[in-house]
């Protein structure tokens, strides 16, 4: 490793470190506008000069890219350098506007730093400034092109980095243009990106604008739970309201960017629709009040009928406090459950995937950037966890193969294969691109039961499918790599996906290669509610034992019955059945509307909290704020009254996690800290994998990874073959029920600048399918369901596979109408809409 000597102080570094770098680890900051650590060098701005006194190079270089070589002697304060960047900043302060006070980067604003530190105050040029027109780039980013520094940071993230086309450097030399080649809602679910990329204020976050500068934010670390990824963020908040929510750098996760729906997917915390009042039979009660009524009721319901007819139903957007307390309450009062899943395939994919997260095999979203092939089943990135997406997009930028199994027409912002094959065909075509790549006597090592599994799966000869030669060409490309990497989804794949993916990560490991295993699942927390949940039945027991006067009471923690659930109409039958539903939610879903006690609960960001990502990482996020309603809806967009009063307004909102202890009659921990450790404890006590957790205050930045699962489960199970070949229906066509980036899920929704950018819900179809029924891509068209007709738009798709149709969840769309899954949909229940 090359030894470096920057401004009298010697570093050693790793073979191909860019000197700027090898400062940074110095603590002398360079100045720098065009080069990004997660970009690279580019040598555009110029203002990373340095003296380089000794070594291959001499004399005034650009530091962002040389490497660092061994007996390099570099000075940043040599009086040549100093005055080089000090001449680069005034040539690009020339054009650049006054107009920082007014300016949302005013203040954090690096440009405004390099002019101070370079020593540029007084303006010399008198002549007319270079301006520009300002474009409408959608309701997420503010456009300010006069700002511009030419730095390329922008086109360089979005382009490059993020895959997308729509925004990009047009025109030349000192006209030089960053923006859409006309005004329009940007493309790209990573817009926001560029507010945290720009180091001036080209591009500033349009939601919070105007509303606040840094240091009047209350700001704190905090995690995203719009996925299961778990990213990192930093969240602010003014005057009792979040306003922001910013990209926050984790080695491990997310690096240094996140997603759209993550970034301005916060909205629901301080929605004006959001209840913060205790409500009995829909009336406003003191909090004390509600839960004396409810432990009233409970007690009645109980003495009557039994512990057994309460039930109870948690949420994979829960935090582990609150799961890990409602499961402690069911069982000290012998209360059915809890539930945390609404469907118990889909409870039984995700303990399948948590079980088989073995050591050795897990990767995190950063490890998955290095892969060298990326093998996806049954998962659509960008619509499930966009982040995901970008991270493949890395590990194909250099060089990486991807290939995605799945029936449903993929996009991804890069080259990819797409394999468009129907649900039941997935694991066969898994199987058989593995098998192709990995040699019996690997299968042998591996011990009796891996050989008879290998055995069993046919050859690309005997299986007689179609698509063979793609088969055969990248089993050989994925013979080839060396850090191969499997993603599976767990909410369409079939049942047995889960334990075969993991299986043919195993059968590729043998083969000495650096093979990893990414699960996607469908929450924020889902990873610690498949660890908590028990053999307790199904939401669909638990309805029918409303039905049938077994249960009478139910509490629901944080989740929307109807949010997922396909039967609304029954669903609402069941509910008027119950003599006492009860419900913790932060927000005014359809489920706490029709509560008959209602307890308003604290949101991640006023109550912090533990959540544990697809991965197994457990992560802390801090309280942000105290909560209350904001000034704003307080004071009607005025002043705040000027009244004195005890306490904050709208403050009776408190952790789930404590309501649910209240509720059981418990005893509250005296603080946070202590009710964590409790938890741990008693955590620890039922499953040893929760041991190694350190205490909530000292967590690392990147949080924990649980240790090996007990019950790996059974490995090399001849399961999945019983999923293969059934009978396909000639006269219709499989429903698939799929999420979008946006319209889908369940706290986004609330957000009014995401609903802005919504694409209109459309149901899609293969080309051969469509000109069947004579259809074509833009028909409006009708499905009709048991319980009713179902109509939206279709798009007309080749890249999906035939003999299916997908139709999202979304919020504008009548899915519920739906009664029964799976279903197939007759092609005489589809019929062209007049318009």
């Amino acid at each position: 490793m090359p030894n470096i000597v920057i401004d009298d102080r010697e570093i050693e570094v790793p073979a191909g470190t860019k000197v700027i770098d090898a400062a940074r680890q110095l603590d002398i900051m360079i100045p720098r506008f065009c080069y990004h650590v997660a970009l690279g060098s580019v040598g555009a701005c110029r203002v990373c000069a340095v003296k380089f006194v000794e070594g291959p190079f001499k004399g005034v270089q650009m530091s962002c890219m040389i490497d660092a070589k061994d007996g390099m002697v570099v000075s940043t304060t040599d009086e040549e350098a100093v005055e080089f960047r000090k001449y680069v900043i005034e040539c690009l302060m020339l054009h650049h506007p006054h107009d920082c006070p007014v300016c949302d980067e005013g203040g954090h604003c690096l440009l405004q730093d390099m002019t101070i530190s370079g020593g540029h105050g007084i303006r010399r040029y008198l002549g007319s400034k270079r301006t520009y027109r300002d474009q409408y780039l959608g309701p997420l980013v503010q456009h300010e092109m006069n700002r511009c520094i030419h730095c390329y940071r922008c086109s360089r993230f979005y382009q490059e980095f993020a895959g997308y086309r729509d925004l990009g450097v047009m025109q030349s030399a000192n006209r030089v243009f960053f923006g859409r080649y006309e005004d329009g809602i940007l493309e790209s679910p990573f817009t926001g990106n560029l507010s945290d990329i720009c180091p001036t204020g080209v591009y500033t976050d349009k939601p919070s604008r105007f509303i606040g500068r840094r240091w009047d934010y209350e700001r704190s670390p905090s995690l995203c739970i719009n996925c299961s990824l778990g990213c990192h963020t930093v969240a602010s908040a003014r005057y009792r309201q979040l306003v922001r929510q910013e990209a926050r750098y984790s080695e491990e996760v997310n690096g240094y960017f996140i997603c759209d729906r993550g970034r301005y997917g916060f909205f629901y915390a301080s929605h004006e629709k959001r209840p913060r009042r205790a409500l009995v039979e829909g009336e406003e009660v003191a909090y004390h009040q509600a839960i004396d009524t409810v432990r009233e009721k409970l007690a009645q319901i109980s003495g009557s009928a039994g512990p057994e007819a309460i039930a109870c139903l948690s949420s994979e957007r829960s935090s582990l406090e609150t799961q890990a307390m409602l499961k402690r309450v069911c069982q000290n009062k012998n209360w059915s459950g809890p539930l945390f899943f609404m469907e118990q395939s889909l409870a039984e994919k995700v303990k399948t995937a948590t079980a088989r997260l073995e050591p050795g095999l897990t990767v995190s979203l950063r490890e998955l950037e290095q892969a060298d092939f990326i093998l996806a089943v049954g998962a659509d990135p960008i619509n499930e966890a966009p982040m995901l997406a970008l991270a493949m997009r890395q590990a194909q930028r250099f060089g990486g193969r991807v290939v995605v199994i799945d029936p449903r027409p993929i996009f991804l912002p890069f080259d990819f294969q797409h394999l468009p094959v129907r649900l039941h065909e997935v694991d066969l075509y898994l199987s058989l691109m593995i098998k192709a790549a990995v040699d019996r006597e690997t299968a042998t090592e591996l011990g009796p039961s891996a050989a008879e599994f290998y055995q069993t799966i046919p050859t690309l000869e005997t299986a007689a499918v179609p698509l063979q030669e793609q088969i055969a060409t990248l089993a050989q490309e994925l013979r080839g790599c060396q850090r191969p990497v499997i993603v599976c989804g767990t909410e369409v794949v079939p049942q047995t996906t889960p334990a075969l993916a993991a299986d043919q990560v195993l059968l590729l490991k043998a083969m000495d290669k650096q093979t990893g295993l990414f699960y996607l699942m469908p929450g924020a927390n889902t990873f610690g509610a498949s660890l908590l949940s028990g053999d307790d039945g199904s939401f669909s027991t638990t309805l029918e034992s409303i039905e049938k006067g077994k249960i009478k009471a139910l509490i629901v923690t944080e989740r929307d019955l109807f949010w997922k659930y396909q039967n609304k109409q029954r669903l609402e039958r069941i509910i008027e059945k119950l003599d006492l539903l009860v419900v913790l939610d932060y927000v005014d879903s359809e489920t706490a509307q029709k509560s008959d006690v209602f307890f308003p609960v604290s949101s991640l960001y006023e109550a912090g909290g533990v959540f544990i990502n697809q991965e197994g990482r457990v992560q802390v996020a801090p309280k942000v704020y105290l909560g209350g309603t904001p000034i704003k809806q307080n004071s009607g967009g005025g002043h705040p009254p000027r009244v004195y009063g005890v306490g904050i307004p709208g403050s009776e909102p408190r952790p789930a996690w404590q309501v649910v202890v209240e509720i059981g009659n418990g005893e509250l921990p005296p603080d946070e800290e202590t009710a964590f450790a409790t938890t741990r404890k008693w955590l620890a006590e039922g499953n040893p994998v929760f041991a190694n957790l350190p205490p909530i205050d000292q967590f690392p930045d990147d949080g924990v990874r649980l240790g090996p699962a007990l019950d790996v489960g059974s490995r090399f199970s001849l399961d999945w073959q019983t999923e293969r070949h059934p009978k396909r229906n000639s006269d219709g066509l499989e429903l698939i029920l799929v999420d979008w980036t946006f319209g889908t899920e369940e706290l986004s929704i609330y957000s009014p600048h995401l609903r802005q950018v919504e694409k209109e819900p459309c149901l899609s179809m293969h080309t051969s399918d469509a000109v069947r029924l004579g259809l074509s891509s833009g028909d409006k068209v009708a499905i009709r369901f048991d319980g009713g007709r179902v109509e939206a738009s279709l798009c007309v798709a080749e890249n999906m596979a035939s003999g299916v149709i997908v139709m999202p969840r979304h919020r504008l769309l009548e899915w519920q109408k739906i009664k029964e899954l799976p279903r197939i949909v007759r092609f005489e229940e589809i019929e062209k809409v007049s318009v």
